[in-house]
């Protein structure tokens, strides 16, 4: 993704958190006056932080839309509905971080054994997704920054997932994905 993709994705999740901030609901770009990588249909994550604290975070693992579309909705409900936090409001602007993580696709990871999967994660580098029946969970490849150490990573994800942290099953199914981000932070004002 070049600077300017970056740029047009970072301008999409603002005005979409300035929009829902006047309206109340959620914008939509118009696809058609975007770039054609921007109108691709991808998935996005897009994390908010105030004064390095997580803020809200919302995304998806399925390119089922346009980038632009995609980011536009995550950055919306990362604001507005992400349940952990209450609603956005205006004088949270000045500060905000913003953080988007453009997901490439998944690919499923060989192992037979919980040591074989530590063996081939790259700490820094990828994101899993976790799986076991109807228990799923995900960490962008950011979360390697607060949690460095693979066998931790793996048990908190676990947990994330629904799954005690010392669960192991032949049933356990990982996909790793890499991603592209931009990010920005508002001006203090």
């Amino acid at each position: 993704m070049n600077s300017l993709d970056g740029k047009a994705l970072l301008d999409v999740a603002r005005d979409a958190i300035r929009a829902g901030l006047r309206t109340g609901r959620p914008w939509l770009p118009d696809c058609l006056g975007y770039p054609e990588a921007l109108r691709a249909r991808r998935s996005a994550f897009v994390t908010l932080r105030r004064h390095s604290e997580l803020r809200g975070c919302v995304g998806g693992l399925e390119a089922v839309q346009p980038l632009v579309v995609d980011v536009a909705a995550h950055a919306f409900a990362a604001a507005f509905r992400d349940p952990r936090f209450p609603p956005l409001e205006e004088r949270e602007l000045a500060g905000l971080d913003l953080h988007i993580s453009v997901l490439n696709p998944p690919e499923p990871l060989a192992f037979g054994s919980e040591e074989e999967l530590l063996a081939v994660l790259r700490p820094g580098v990828d994101g899993l997704i976790l799986q076991e029946g109807p228990r799923r969970g995900t960490f962008l490849p950011a979360v390697w920054e607060s949690v460095a150490d693979p066998r931790e990573f793996l048990r908190e994800l676990k947990r994330k997932a629904g799954l005690p942290p010392d669960h192991w099953s032949e049933a356990i199914r990982v996909q790793r994905y890499t991603v592209e981000t931009v990010s920005a932070e508002e001006p203090s004002r």
